[in-house]
């Protein structure tokens, strides 16, 4: 009786051993695509990425926003701009109906005046991996901006930007049309930029 006993104990030790440590975490992060589709009910606890403004104001959202489940749910971004209370002031999506042909944020910050929300994108299937459009919330315009919009269309081929002065931006385009691999520093005025450009069709 002693002996079954302690062969029948054995059997779920043995079990449990060989159940997969991975199989209790569904990948929720990362950017990312999955070997295999997670479930519909998953990463309903995503939490944004929240960018306070430096006067304490406004705060900029950068949500998850992908419905595909082959992917982490971040491989797409969707952007708020909240007032202190919580209301959305302006809203700028960059999903798409399959999450595979919008964006997703590579990097974000206010400038040191905190008039402008600048951040940078990629393409969420991978497309043209040179590019990394940058987009612009203005304060006082409540509206956004393509950058490409303020340096005659030209692309920006880096995520990677930066601000010199109270709303000047420092970013990277190409030296001549195509040239993606000779970068060149290109610094704009975001306020001057702004008072140039039509008002936005919504």
């Amino acid at each position: 009786m002693t002996l079954r006993f302690g062969l029948l104990s054995a059997v779920p030790v043995v079990a449990l051993a060989a159940l997969p440590t991975a199989a209790a975490e569904t990948p929720c992060s990362g950017h990312e695509f999955l070997q295999t589709p997670r479930s519909p009910g998953s990463c309903q606890d995503v939490q944004p990425d929240i960018f306070v403004s430096p006067d304490k104001v406004l705060q900029a959202l950068v949500i998850p926003a992908d419905v595909s489940l082959e992917v982490t749910p971040d491989m797409e971004s969707r952007i708020e701009i909240r007032a202190r209370g919580g209301k959305v002031l302006a809203s700028e999506d960059h999903s798409s109906p399959r999450g595979m042909n919008g964006y997703y944020v590579v990097a974000a910050k206010w400038s040191p005046d905190s008039g402008f929300f600048v951040y940078s994108l990629t393409s969420s299937g991978g497309h043209q991996p040179w590019s990394f459009p940058i987009m612009i919330y203005s304060r006082k315009c409540n509206t956004f901006a393509q950058f490409s919009d303020l340096i005659g269309e030209k692309p920006t081929i880096s995520g990677k930007f930066a601000f010199s002065g109270p709303h000047t931006l420092i970013a990277q385009t190409w030296k001549t049309e195509g040239a993606i691999d000779q970068p060149v520093p290109i610094k704009v005025d975001l306020a001057t930029g702004f008072a140039k450009l039509r008002p936005r069709q919504q």
